[in-house]
């Protein structure tokens, strides 16, 4: 009769056994999740721009070229020559190097305000 109690306690002890190596196993495989930092996210400059494939290097260059010109052109008619065309054709636009600059630090600020409220709104939780 006693072989009979110890079988069954032997049994038990066996089984409960076998649950705690399967709780550990399953404690080890569950690693967290580590959230995406916000500098560690991918970018694709294609979401961004307008460039047939293949020429993207040309397209970027381009746009490298024309769009800061294009802003310091801008605001070199509404903030330094107040809206007034006769105004505008005052200033010196040959020297595209200056207006380019200008434009180009305008640019550079709206981008680096963009990537500062991504930041601000990223949400680690979705990512």
């Amino acid at each position: 009769m006693d072989h009979k109690i110890d079988d069954n306690n032997s049994r038990n002890n066996m089984m409960y056994y076998n649950q705690l190596l399967r709780n550990e196993k399953k404690k080890k495989d569950v690693k967290p999740k580590k959230p995406m930092s916000f500098t560690s996210q991918t970018i694709d400059l294609s979401k961004y721009s307008l460039a047939p494939d293949g020429y993207e290097g040309i397209m970027y260059t381009i746009y490298f070229l024309t769009i800061p010109y294009l802003f310091g052109a801008v605001f070199l008619f509404f903030y330094i020559a107040h809206g007034n065309f006769d105004n505008f054709k005052l200033l010196d636009k040959s020297a595209f190097l200056i207006v380019w600059a200008i434009g180009y630090e305008i640019v550079a600020s709206i981008i680096l305000l963009y990537i500062f409220f991504s930041f601000i709104t990223y949400d680690t939780k979705n990512h």
